[in-house]
């Protein structure tokens, strides 16, 4: 609705971060989709040094805890990559269903990645309702990164609306 607040629409959960992500992996926790139609997984990084390329990867498990946790492939990352005061549009990149993204030059530049899930992508039959994102340790080198969850569509909408960090 026009009028609504994003609070009132969306569901935003912190994945993890602010991090260096050339200190360890970055881990996001997990999220339940069950109360919810789709989760916008928002990585958001500043400038690195060459060679140090993050890796988005993408998990479905069957609860907040992890059980059964599994790949989740996606085709599509909405990228916004370079100096990003210069870049004013969304770029949408498909590749292979894989459960993991990288280009060999982000590390170089600030970038926005998108990756939209939605329950139909899940293994739903197999009883999974839940995502993570992580990121891999990108090498020896500082670079910042961060990822947030949104997730929209609540199926039973209240004010406030359903968490999606419990089962």
């Amino acid at each position: 609705m026009l009028n609504n607040l994003l609070a009132e629409e969306a569901q935003i959960v912190a994945g993890f971060g602010p991090a260096d992500m050339a200190a360890a992996a970055s881990t996001g926790d997990w999220v339940s989709l069950k109360g919810y139609e789709r989760c916008t997984v928002v990585f958001f990084k500043g400038a690195g040094t060459a060679g140090d390329d993050p890796v988005l990867t993408l998990s479905q498990a069957q609860d907040v805890a992890g059980t059964g946790a599994k790949a989740l492939n996606f085709t599509r990352v909405d990228v916004k990559q370079g100096t990003l005061a210069n870049v004013g549009t969304f770029t949408a990149v498909t590749q292979a269903a894989a459960n993991t993204y990288t280009e060999a030059t982000s590390a170089e530049a600030a970038a926005i990645w998108l990756v939209e899930v939605s329950g139909e992508m899940l293994d739903v039959d197999g009883g999974f309702d839940c995502i993570r994102a992580s990121v891999a340790d990108t090498g020896t080198n500082p670079q910042l990164g961060a990822c947030l969850y949104v997730l929209r569509g609540a199926r039973y909408g209240r004010n406030p609306l359903p968490s999606a960090i419990a089962d």
